[in-house]
């Protein structure tokens, strides 16, 4: 399905997404969601996570403001996901930070998530080698990540996505390149999460693979609209959820994506 095929489907299903995500995330994340065509829920209680989660066309999982509790609803959300048959993103921030993360992040992976997105950092860490990361602030190339993000593909069976300067999207086998968006981007907080966020909601409309990079293209053409316009990270914020509204199927630059 391409990516303007896929902004098709999500805007005629406007599938309710289920995000657990972290408390500097909730609002872009369930913003940007609506904006595009999405449903949002955010949803973390232990107690209603698994009846809410079959009802949902996807779940995402975002580590970025762990606890114990937010952890142990996050394990029961996504076993009623895999039970049930529905997709699930994670989105394993700053899981290299510390050991509690870590452990974390790797105890969520060994679940089976049909989608994984994080920056090359956070990918080439989880993939087992040295990165140069600090906090949730990415310091490798995606260039970088590639060799790590088709490793746990294949080892995890499921869709790898890195972002950044340019994104890269694999299923272990093939893969796809997405450019645009705007400079910008990394001084407003939050985008990447929220962007998990868009990448479950087409997952919920599409194969894993076209859902990254239908997510990807969408991020990146409403990203260099909105840098277009902004004057800065607050200005872009508010262009950039515009953007991601306004933009209709048949809109997205496919050539943005190469395949290979």
């Amino acid at each position: 399905m391409t990516p303007n095929t896929a902004l098709d489907a999500l805007r005629n299903q406007r599938p309710l997404v289920h995000c657990i995500t972290n408390y500097v995330a909730m609002n872009l994340a369930a913003n940007v969601t609506l904006a595009a065509g999405g449903s949002p829920a955010m949803i973390h209680a232990i107690e209603e996570v698994a009846d809410f989660v079959p009802i949902s066309g996807a779940l995402t999982i975002n580590i970025g403001t762990l606890s114990a509790p937010w952890l142990n609803a996050m394990h029961r959300a996504v076993k009623a996901a895999n039970q049930a048959s529905v997709p699930w993103v994670l989105d394993p921030v700053a899981h290299f930070a510390t050991r509690y993360r870590s452990d974390a992040a790797r105890d969520l992976l060994n679940l089976s998530p049909t989608i994984l997105r994080g920056n090359a950092s956070e990918i080439i860490a989880l993939a087992g080698g040295g990165s140069a990361g600090k906090g949730a602030d990415s310091g490798d190339a995606v260039a970088n990540a590639t060799a790590s993000a088709i490793s746990l593909a294949q080892e995890n069976s499921c869709v790898v996505v890195v972002t950044g300067e340019q994104d890269f999207a694999t299923d272990g086998t093939g893969g796809a390149c997405v450019t645009g968006g705007a400079a910008v981007m990394p001084q407003v907080t939050a985008l990447g999460c929220a962007l998990t966020a868009l990448t479950g909601a087409y997952a919920a409309v599409t194969s894993p693979l076209d859902a990254a990079v239908a997510a990807l293209t969408h991020f990146a053409e409403a990203g260099e609209a909105a840098g277009k316009l902004a004057q800065g990270p607050g200005t872009f914020s508010v262009h950039f959820l515009d953007a991601l509204h306004t933009v209709q199927p048949g809109d997205l630059d496919e050539a943005r994506v190469t395949w290979g």
